[in-house]
Order: structure tokens, then sequence, then C-alpha cells
């Protein structure tokens, strides 16, 4: 099996950008933290957190198919289909909780963070509903594709339980216990 040192040393190897490492830092930790809250293994969902994005610096025209096929290679068959369903308009369907995890935690832990950095306190304080009053603004974090946030988040409801602004104020509470190393302190 993949360990987390493995899949931390190919991102850095193919991930120059620390703006990226950071965001697939943060999605680690927020599948991570999903996996533990309800009862599976927090190892592969924080590999594909960690893992989604890691072709996309050097390899965009080929993003996600460098990754899904050095993780087949390698037998990972769950993490390949995950990350190959990150991203709802490539057709890829969605078996697991980890394929819906990884759609649910992508685009919106982006987004949150960006709510964060536009604050004096960052995500000191920072509420669900404020970060749903800035997904309704297009023009803010304009890159963040809303469909996928809505998608991801109904998937992930569906599958597991609770509201919008639970899954929200669980990712909030993730990026503030880890502030500083995410560059949100």
């Amino acid at each position: 099996m993949l360990t987390r040192e493995e899949a931390w040393q190919l991102l850095c190897d193919w991930t120059p950008s620390e703006k990226l490492r950071t965001h697939a830092r943060a999605v680690e930790l927020v599948m991570r933290d999903l996996a533990d809250r309800v009862g599976q293994d927090s190892e592969p969902f924080g590999l594909a957190g960690l893992l989604h994005d890691a072709d996309y610096d050097s390899w965009p025209q080929e993003h996600p198919k460098r990754i899904v096929a050095w993780l087949l290679d390698r037998g990972e068959t769950d993490l390949a289909h995950a990350i190959s369903a990150h991203y709802t308009r490539w057709n890829v369907s969605y078996d697991s909780l980890l394929d819906k995890a990884l759609l649910a935690s992508d685009e919106i832990t982006g987004f949150v963070m960006a709510c964060a950095l536009v604050r004096p306190t960052r995500t000191e304080g920072l509420e669900p509903k404020s970060v749903k009053k800035k997904l309704k603004d297009r023009a803010f974090a304009a890159g963040v594709d809303r469909f996928e946030v809505a998608e991801g988040l109904r998937m992930l409801i569906e599958t597991v339980g609770g509201t919008e602004d639970d899954h929200l104020a669980r990712i909030i509470a993730v990026l503030h216990q880890h502030r500083i190393e995410l560059g949100l302190a």
C-alpha cells in the first residue's frame, strides 16, 4: 500500500507550486477528518486528498491522467478512481464514499481558505453563513466552480447525512485547527 511519505514525496516532485501543495495538504486534512467522523479508515481518504491535483502543475493538460496512471501502476485502484472522479464533468461514476468525499472536499476547501484569507481574523469566527454568502458572489474566488461545490455537498449529505452548514463548519474547524501550517494564522 502507498504510504503517506511516498505520496508526499511524489506531490513535492510533481508540484513545484507551494500554493497547490498547501491546497493538497488542506484537502488531505479535511478528508481525514471526514473519514474519522464517519468511521472509515482515514489513510485512503487522506491520500486521495493529498494526491488529487499532484499532476496539475507539471501536466495541466493531462490532469488527472498522470496521477491516475501512477496509482493504477501501483495497484491503488480505489485512490485512482476517486481522483479520476473529483470533477463531475469528467463523467466518472461515484461508486464509494471516498469518491464522493473527494468531490465534496476539493473545491469547497479551497473556497473556505479564500474566504479566510480576506478576513483580518482568518478562520477565527468564520461561520458557514459567511461562506454561503460568498458563494453567491460569483466575482469572489471566480475560479471556484459553484456547481462542483453544490454537487459535492449534495452527494455527501445524501451519503452521510448532515447539512451544508454542518459540513462547512467541519471544514472551517479543520482549517482553523491547522491554520499555522496552512498559512491562515
